[in-house]
């Protein structure tokens, strides 16, 4: 074991420094001497006594809500990893900028979103604070460490679904994203993984993948009309559609519901992140999960690690192989309607957890008015998820005639 001579000469301070700070709480002493000691104390084993002060760059894009509902879910999971690893709580940071003239009060940071960063600001922040790790991203592979969802498994894993239920046509629905470092590509990691597994399955892709815009509910629906648009007419429609995200799945299912397309038995949609509005679509959507609390758990440790060991460029990909809701099978009319109304009554007892109970009797007399209006296939559903905004579900309704 390290002596308390060693500690002191490795931080560059007196022996008795060294033992005030560790002994007496009221010793005063700058902070980012104080972090150096105790770095080094870790270090050398002397004492387990290191606790980083860590920032989260919370910088993701805002505007759409449920992109902002999965974000919101994230900084709530790395503030209860931090506690569950006993370290101190983090400190949100808004702007790169901000983290860069406050580097000295900080060991290392974590970043979250898909905010693009130019090149000199993440020079800049690396020349002062050189231990990071990003979350979802990878924004300078060169410079922080990363760890991210496994993406292109996922993918394959959908594709897999897909041609295990018999589903032979699969067209993909994205949107624009940057792939690595500060590079900007028109595709994203998904759309690029769709079309390599579907090329090495040898299925179809010309034509079939519709990838542009944001990723909002409003771009998901006009992808979807857009994909109904172009193929119904000439009987070329696909019969499998993976989608990048839940937040254009979400959009997506509204136009095929106002389209008449039915999900899954015509058209099977699987998309990414298992959002809890997932389970309040109809019909349900199958989603594979993003685990958020392995990814936070990573990010903690890859950090802790580096500043331990001064060392960089570990890239770590999670793949979640449970978290995964697939419906695909094709249904007759009765399991249709029947699921329908499962959902509907879902939706009530979500309202009646969450809102007035007036406001409740109003969905109950939509839900009472669709019971008997055979022929009537779409009710607005307003469902209210935590302290979040409105989410207006489109939710269909297939009846037996």
């Amino acid at each position: 074991m390290a002596t308390l001579k060693e500690v002191a000469e490795r931080a560059g301070v007196s022996q008795s420094t060294v033992s005030r700070l560790l002994n007496d709480s009221s010793f005063s002493i700058k902070e980012e001497t104080r972090r150096r000691v105790l770095r080094v104390c870790e270090e050398l084993g002397y004492r387990n006594v290191f606790r980083p002060a860590i920032a989260v760059l919370d910088a993701p894009p805002s505007g759409e809500e449920l992109q902002d509902v999965y974000f919101a879910d994230l900084r709530k999971v790395l503030a209860e990893c931090a506690e569950s690893m006993e370290l101190d709580p983090p400190a949100s940071i808004r702007s790169i900028h901000e983290l860069t003239e406050r580097a000295s009060e900080f060991d290392g940071f974590i970043t979250m979103g898909a905010t693009v960063f130019p090149e000199a600001d993440l020079r800049a922040l690396h020349a002062v604070l050189p231990h990071g790790v990003c979350i979802d991203t990878n924004p300078a592979p060169h410079l922080f460490d990363s760890v991210r969802p496994d993406l292109s498994q996922t993918m394959l894993d959908a594709l897999d679904a897909m041609i295990a239920t018999g589903r032979k046509r699969v067209a993909f629905l994205g949107g624009v994203g940057s792939i690595m470092g500060t590079h900007d590509y028109p595709e994203d990691i998904r759309e690029l993984s769709f079309r390599q597994w579907a090329t090495h399955l040898r299925l179809e892709t010309d034509g079939l993948v519709y990838s542009s815009g944001t990723f909002t509910v409003e771009n998901g629906y006009r992808l979807a009309e857009q994909l109904v648009s172009d193929h119904r007419g000439t009987n070329t429609m696909p019969d499998g559609l993976i989608v990048a995200a839940d937040v254009l799945a979400v959009g997506a299912l509204q136009a095929l519901n106002a389209l008449r397309v039915a999900v899954p038995d015509e058209l099977a949609v699987v998309s990414v992140n298992n959002q809890s509005i997932a389970r309040y679509t109809s019909p349900s959507l199958s989603s594979y999960a993003i685990d958020q609390r392995e990814l936070a758990r990573m990010a903690f440790s890859t950090l802790i690690d580096g500043l331990k060991h001064e060392r960089r460029g570990r890239r770590l990909l999670v793949h979640d192989d449970c978290g995964v809701r697939v419906h695909l099978e094709r249904r007759g009319r009765a399991e249709r309607a029947d699921a329908a109304l499962h959902g509907l009554r879902d939706r009530l007892g979500l309202a009646r957890a969450e809102r007035e109970q007036h406001e409740v009797a109003g969905l109950e007399h939509r839900a009472d008015a669709l019971r008997d209006a055979v022929g009537r296939h779409l009710v607005d559903v307003v469902v209210v998820l935590g302290e979040y905004e409105y989410i207006r579900v489109r939710a269909a309704a297939w009846w037996c005639m």
